[in-house]
């Protein structure tokens, strides 16, 4: 009886961590689509930036000597 008491203790310590890895790999899944949303959010912005930096000419061809300060 005593053996059968110490399986039940232990399947029920067992049941209780598997509840709790089951709600911690829940909470990191929403951490990570989180995180992708995120992700993918930058990259559109990325990839608008560069567009725009196209659509507006050759940025890396400009020199600062070809733009005056305001007092000249």
């Amino acid at each position: 009886m005593e053996h059968a008491n110490e399986v039940d203790r232990r399947l029920t310590e067992l049941e209780i961590k598997v509840g709790f890895t089951e709600d911690l790999v829940d909470a990191l899944n929403a951490i990570l689509a989180r995180q992708q949303d995120r992700i993918d959010l930058l990259t559109r912005e990325i990839a608008e930036l560069r567009q725009q930096q196209a659509a507006s000419g050759e940025a890396g061809t400009r020199s600062l000597r070809d733009e005056l300060p305001p007092h000249y």
